[in-house]
């Protein structure tokens, strides 16, 4: 069996001989999967991020600096995401901004993720399953 790695962005341990396939294929935590949702429209810098978050979210989430940067510094790290080469035009747009690219691992993870939320609720389906219904006798 291969290494056992423990990332920051990811809710659980990953055991893997190819690190990058299953990181791709973890689940994700709410932030991370905004924060790619965000960027899988378009490029964004932080602020951007911040305000697309609670705009998809439509005001449910909102996401602080903290949390927000602390995220993307781990995502650059495993590869999810990427600052973008595109320079602004400092006329339209602070040149101080950093903006943001998923990558392809990241389109991979989120497609993975949101596969994952399809299965989940097609099991709430099958059991017919409404909100004013108690999953599992809870």
């Amino acid at each position: 069996m291969g290494e056992t790695f423990l990332l920051d962005i990811y809710p659980q341990r990953i055991q893997s001989q190819r690190m990058a396939n299953n990181k791709a294929r973890a689940p994700l935590t709410p932030a991370v999967l905004h924060i790619l949702l965000a960027l899988s429209v378009k490029e964004r810098h932080g602020y951007g991020i911040m305000k697309q978050v609670q705009a998809d979210s439509q005001g449910k989430v909102t996401m602080g600096p903290g949390t927000l940067y602390g995220s993307l510094g781990r995502m650059i790290k495993a590869g999810l995401i990427r600052e973008s080469d595109k320079k602004r035009d400092p006329e339209m747009d602070d040149e101080r901004r950093v903006y943001y690219k998923i990558t392809s691992l990241g389109q991979y993870a989120l497609a993975a993720e949101l596969e994952r939320y399809r299965e989940v609720v097609a099991v709430a389906k099958r059991n017919t399953l409404s909100p004013n219904t108690h999953a599992y006798g809870i």
